[in-house]
C-alpha cells in the first residue's frame, strides 16, 4: 500500500502580519476604502501607496500580507467600488417607482450632490482609471470594461422599462443608449470637476433625455 501523500504547504502571505486594529476593524477593508477615496479624488498613478496607507492608517510591511501588488490593490478596489455602485444603481434605476425617466433624473441629481458634497474633488473611480489608459494592465482594463457593461446593462434594462410604460418611443435602441450615456457622463463628470459647477452634468441629463422623449412616445 502507498504511503499517503502529504499536501502541498501553503504559501505564507508576503509582508508581516498586521497588528490588531482597535474594535474589530479588518484591516484589508480599511486599506480598500482608503484606496476607493484615493482613486476617486487623484486615479491610480497619483494615489500613490504611502497616501493610502496613511490615510488607512496600515504600516507599509502589512499591506503585502494582504496583497501581492499594487495591481491587486488596484483590483480588489474596483471590485469594491463596483459593488457599491451597482448597490446605488439598483436603488436609483431599478427601483419600482418613480416612471424609469425620472428615476434616471434621480441617479442624475444623487451624483451632482456627490460632487458637491466632496467640493468636485472626487469623480468617477472607473473615469479616472479610464482616464489612465496607458499605464493600466490588461487585468485592470478588463476589471474596468465589465462594470462598465454591468453599468450599460443596469440603465439599458430602464430605459426598457420608459418604452414599456410609454415614456420613450418603441424605435429607440435602449442598448445604444445605454452606452451612449454612460460615455457622454462620464465627460460630464470630467467637466463639472473641472470647472466646478454643475453645468455640464445638467446640460448632458436635459440632452439625452430630449434626445429620447424627441422620438415621441409608444
Amino acid at each position: 500500500m502507498p504511503a499517503p501523500v502529504s499536501p502541498p504547504a501553503l504559501r505564507a502571505p508576503r509582508g508581516r502580519p498586521p497588528k490588531p486594529r482597535p474594535h474589530g476593524l479588518d484591516a484589508r477593508t480599511l486599506l480598500i476604502r482608503a484606496g476607493v477615496a484615493a482613486m476617486t479624488e487623484y486615479g491610480f498613478a497619483a494615489a500613490g501607496l504611502e497616501r493610502v496607507l496613511k490615510a488607512a492608517g496600515i504600516p507599509k510591511g502589512s499591506f503585502y500580507y494582504y496583497f501581492e501588488s499594487k495591481e491587486a490593490f488596484a483590483l480588489a478596489v474596483i471590485e469594491a467600488y463596483a459593488a457599491y455602485f451597482a448597490a446605488r444603481l439598483e436603488r436609483l434605476l431599478g427601483a419600482a417607482s418613480p416612471s424609469p425617466l425620472r428615476r434616471v433624473h434621480a441617479f442624475c441629481a444623487d451624483a451632482a450632490a456627490g460632487l458637491v458634497k466632496y467640493d468636485y474633488r472626487r469623480g468617477c473611480l472607473v473615469g479616472n482609471l479610464g482616464l489612465e489608459i496607458a499605464s493600466l494592465t490588461p487585468p485592470l482594463r478588463a476589471a474596468l470594461q465589465a462594470v462598465l457593461a454591468d453599468w450599460e446593462a443596469r440603465m439599458a434594462a430602464c430605459l426598457r422599462e420608459a418604452q414599456a410604460c410609454g415614456e420613450i418611443g418603441p424605435g429607440i435602441d435602449a442598448k445604444a443608449q445605454a452606452t451612449f450615456f454612460w460615455t457622454g457622463w462620464e465627460g460630464a463628470i470630467l467637466r463639472a470637476r473641472l470647472a466646478r459647477e454643475l453645468k455640464p452634468l445638467r446640460l448632458f441629463e436635459r440632452l439625452f433625455l430630449q434626445g429620447l422623449q424627441a422620438a415621441g412616445p409608444a
